[in-house]
């Protein structure tokens, strides 16, 4: 784009450059970070325009976002870049000058504000989302459950999750799904909003919590 820019007569270079620079802030990546999702998740029509605009006018955006396991929350952000991998979408941006990948399905409500915002002119995105993709990975508190699920429960269950690493079918027709969560707590509440139509099979920890949740529920309903 930018020796097309250059090529260009002089009366036409600021119009080319400004497409240009849209053109660099949207990638299509081969990778979905861990996640090998099979539907996918489409955030509002109106979300999605506005999320653009900010993107492509280069202006700080409002968003009302509803991270995994916790209620929708406004923050505003200084978005970098739009890539769709596989079946997502995911806001590339900073807040407060630190990282944030937002999945665009998640994002209740958006506002693009007049303040510009606070990002280089220029953009290596497909490096930004490798780097980004490398850190999701190594990420501290992050769980992988191996479990069994029944597939008419199969999208309550992964919907919950961060990602699905692998997936494969039992001779009983359940599902056993590589799972991860963003931490214990999450993987416990995960599976058990889809018991007993899902099994815990790794690691023992989660199995131990589910057994002394559900112990505890039967005590407190003995007649």
């Amino acid at each position: 784009m930018r020796k097309v820019v250059d090529a260009l007569p002089e009366a036409h270079r600021a119009t080319a450059a400004g497409a240009a620079g849209a053109v660099q802030r949207l990638l299509i990546a081969e990778t979905d970070l861990l996640t090998r999702r099979t539907v996918a998740e489409e955030a509002p029509d109106d979300v999605v325009s506005e999320v653009r605009r900010a993107v492509s006018a280069g202006h700080r955006l409002r968003i009302r976002y509803a991270a995994a396991d916790q209620p929708p929350k406004w923050r505003t952000v200084d978005p970098i870049g739009l890539v769709t991998a596989g079946v997502q979408t995911y806001l590339l941006a900073t807040r407060s000058g630190a990282d944030r990948t937002y999945r665009l399905s998640r994002v209740r409500a958006a506002e693009a504000l007049d303040e510009p915002a606070r990002r280089p002119d220029r953009v290596d995105l497909n490096q930004a989302w490798q780097e980004r993709g490398t850190r999701f990975r190594a990420g501290g508190d992050q769980v992988t459950v191996l479990a069994r699920v029944d597939p008419a429960r199969r999208e309550d269950l992964v919907g919950t999750a961060l990602a699905v690493r692998a997936e494969e079918s039992d001779p009983d027709g359940w599902l056993r799904l590589e799972v991860t969560f963003q931490d214990r707590r999450h993987a416990e509440w995960a599976l058990w909003q889809v018991a007993p139509n899902a099994e815990a099979l790794a690691p023992r920890w989660l199995r131990t919590a589910l057994r002394d949740r559900a112990t505890a529920v039967t005590t407190s309903h003995t007649p």
